[in-house]
């Protein structure tokens, strides 16, 4: 009997290359296994997130090439550079707009992007059958989490860089534009704020289980986080006191401060001679009298004017310590979310 040995081109070779001389084309995602699945799972949201980081960066970019244009056109017609020409509020209202709409990036991460990323699994079941397959929970729990907090990052500082890359030019120029105005919206702040309230709304959405009860929740949070940071904020650097001891009078002169110092407090104090201070309501109750409104500071030994600020050359420490601090939080929530996981998942 004579066996006939039909030639297969997609057969391969003994040593392992196709017959045809040609490498079989690859096909499907390069994603795969639990990677792939987090991406299939929630590719909306990251092209959008991706979408949306291009946008930014191109309206930055053009936004900031009419400001320098007119900038450069005004400081070259009237020969100052160390001001902001006349008429420049248009641009400055850009940047603070601009501003205000990356401060709400921390509140679209962690209501939008975290609160629904575990919550929506269990609510539908898939984690259930994920996990029922080859797959661990604690590898499934960390790929749901480290690809999107991976694409934020990026995201969120890649705006933040070019952000700052459009104020760079007039920073320091004008009084309205001081650096605690952007403060979360540059540097490694964003980055860190961002990845905190991502983290704390996977958390809410692993514990209530429900995607939009966990949405609601988690703006609360988000809301909260924000107040709290915002009020402690600037305890993050260090104060720095300037005073005079020239006396309080019409014609006594008041403290000055750096370039783009942050004044802090009520205001201008009173300084006494034994370095106390007072608030500057101080015998204003007095009677509607010069010399006894004189007599009154006089009484109580001021000498002068003491005014609280922090320096500008304070900024990027107290980013990297505030983002440090939500960066430890964001963790710990992780830990969390981990050994929750890996217990009460289903």
């Amino acid at each position: 009997m004579t066996t006939t040995l039909t030639h297969d081109p997609a057969r391969p070779t003994p040593d392992g290359g196709p017959r045809n001389g040609r490498a079989p084309r690859q096909t499907g995602p390069r994603l795969r296994g639990t990677a792939w699945l987090v991406w299939r799972q929630h590719r909306a949201a990251f092209w959008t997130l991706i979408a949306l980081t291009l946008v930014g960066v191109v309206v930055m970019v053009l936004l900031r090439g009419q400001m320098m244009d007119y900038v450069n056109t005004q400081d070259a017609s009237s020969h100052n550079s160390t001001g902001l020409p006349p008429g420049f509020e248009k641009y400055t209202d850009r940047l603070f707009s601009f501003g205000s709409y990356l401060g709400y990036v921390p509140v679209l991460a962690g209501v939008l992007l975290g609160a629904p990323l575990i919550a929506g699994d269990l609510e539908s079941g898939t984690a259930k059958l994920v996990t029922s397959q080859s797959v661990s929970r604690l590898r499934w729990l960390t790929m749901k989490l480290a690809m999107p907090a991976a694409l934020l990052a990026l995201s969120t500082a890649v705006l933040g860089a070019v952000f700052d890359w459009w104020w760079s030019p007039v920073k320091g120029r004008a009084e309205t534009l001081v650096w605690t105005s952007f403060f979360n919206v540059t540097g490694v702040t964003p980055v860190a704020y961002a990845l905190l309230t991502f983290t704390v709304g996977a958390a809410v959405g692993m514990v209530l289980r429900r995607t939009l009860v966990s949405m609601v929740v988690t703006l609360g949070v988000v809301v909260a986080i924000d107040v709290v940071w915002d009020r402690f904020r600037l305890d993050l650097g260090h104060v720095v006191t300037v005073s005079t001891d020239k006396g309080v009078g019409p014609g006594a002169p008041r403290p000055k401060l750096p370039a783009q110092a942050e004044q802090l407090g009520q205001g201008t104090y009173f300084a006494t001679s034994s370095g106390g201070r007072l608030d500057w309501t101080t015998c204003l109750d007095a009677p509607d009298n010069e010399k006894a409104h004189t007599a009154c500071l006089e009484s109580k030994h001021v000498v002068g004017w003491s005014i609280d600020y922090l320096p500008v050359s304070q900024m990027h420490t107290m980013q990297w310590l505030g983002a440090g601090i939500m960066l430890a939080v964001a963790a710990a929530v992780v830990a969390f979310v981990v050994v929750r996981g890996r217990k009460r998942l289903l």
